[in-house]
């Protein structure tokens, strides 16, 4: 699928990458799956500043804005923590920074499990100040009400089963799930669910293998594997975990590149060459005209 871009010829930092004429929408990822078969697996990774999905836009079909920004950026324990704002103003950012992916923003622990009333408003309002398409939420058959609620009242939803970040406390620790068959049945339920209730995409997290598959086969939208099986109709990762700027990372994480020892060999260059004086040269410096 070609894309056609047009130039931009600003020097600005914030805008300096080419920009495609027209962005992917949240029903064509839809439509990317029909009759139970997704040709071509949607790419989709993590993004939480405008220079980042700058960077990741062409290569992505979507972009999450996840509630991770709460480990990655702010050094938090866990998601619950993160607020409306806080993912409002990074939202807002990659939105900026990226003109052919489809933009998703996590709601956050606390904004949508009351009621579908305090979802709708919560999801408006991170919609109305980021410019983003959808929203993401966890759980399954007990928010299938407020995704039918939602999508009809035009916000679409992605889902999210499995291993859900925000009920850590519930869960016990970031384990994988489906090893009873209580919970498997419980998983494949929860994204049939969803489904039905006009989820445009599910999430499945740290599910295992066939659970994921039969889920995959038993939902008529795409599902997205994090630690799934690769027979998920896209997959997702947290961009600093499969570029390697943590040590540890979840066991499903591939580290594509180990970006945190070129930082530090980086920043250790510089290091070196202030104490040594030798920087800035006379190529960095500005001198008095003549």
């Amino acid at each position: 699928m070609s894309t056609t871009f047009q130039l931009d010829t600003s020097t600005s930092r914030a805008n300096p990458t080419p920009q495609p004429m027209k962005r992917l929408t949240v029903p064509r990822i839809r439509s990317r799956k029909a009759d139970g078969v997704t040709q071509e697996p949607l790419v989709m990774l993590t993004a939480y500043t405008a220079r980042q999905a700058q960077l990741l836009d062409a290569h992505c079909d979507l972009l999450l804005v996840g509630d991770s920004l709460a480990q990655v950026i702010y050094g938090l324990p866990t998601t619950v923590p993160v607020t409306l704002e806080m993912m409002a103003n990074h939202g807002a950012a990659v939105v900026r920074g990226s003109y052919h992916s489809v933009v998703v923003v996590d709601m956050p622990f606390g904004s949508y499990e009351a009621s579908k009333e305090q979802a709708f408003e919560s999801a408006a309002y991170l919609l109305k100040q980021t410019g983003a398409a959808a929203v993401k939420l966890e759980g399954g058959e007990a928010m299938a009400e407020t995704v039918e609620f939602l999508n009809q009242r035009g916000i679409p939803v992605m889902g999210h089963v499995g291993l859900t970040p925000q009920a850590v406390n519930v869960l016990g620790g970031y384990m994988a799930r489906g090893r009873s068959d209580a919970e498997a049945e419980k998983i494949v339920n929860d994204a049939i669910a969803l489904d039905q209730a006009g989820a445009f995409a599910i999430v499945l997290e740290g599910v295992l293998e066939p659970i994921a598959i039969k889920a995959t086969k038993a939902v008529s939208c795409p599902t997205i594997g994090i630690g799934a099986s690769n027979q998920c109709d896209g997959q997702v990762l947290v961009t600093e975990d499969m570029l390697g700027m943590f040590e540890r990372v979840p066991r499903f994480v591939k580290k594509y590149e180990d970006i945190a020892s070129v930082i530090e060999k980086t920043v250790a260059h510089y290091a070196e060459e202030v104490r040594e004086r030798t920087f800035p040269t006379e190529e960095q410096t500005y001198q008095p005209k003549a």
